[in-house]
């Protein structure tokens, strides 16, 4: 007999790192398969968008990321010191 019921649900925060830890090992090994950082990069904000989209639709999103010009240029997703 198996179990059929559904895992239990991680805390918001350990979803995060979770998740977060799957998607990196998954870019190292596109890397390491050959295809370039940038390339990686491109799909997986596509793959991100098309995701929020099907979850939250078109203007929600469009609404979600019409800040992100501002936050980039303030650093916000900036992890290496560019000085």
């Amino acid at each position: 007999m198996t179990d059929e019921r559904e895992p239990p649900i991680l805390p918001e925060d350990e979803q995060k790192r979770l998740a977060l830890k799957v998607v990196l090992e998954a870019w190292d090994e596109a890397i390491a398969q050959g295809a370039s950082p940038e390339i990686v990069a491109s799909s997986a904000i596509f793959a991100a968008l098309t995701d929020m989209i099907d979850i939250y639709g078109e203007s929600t999103v469009a609404d979600m990321v019409q800040d992100w010009p501002d936050r980039i240029r303030d650093g916000e997703f900036t992890l290496k010191d560019p000085r």
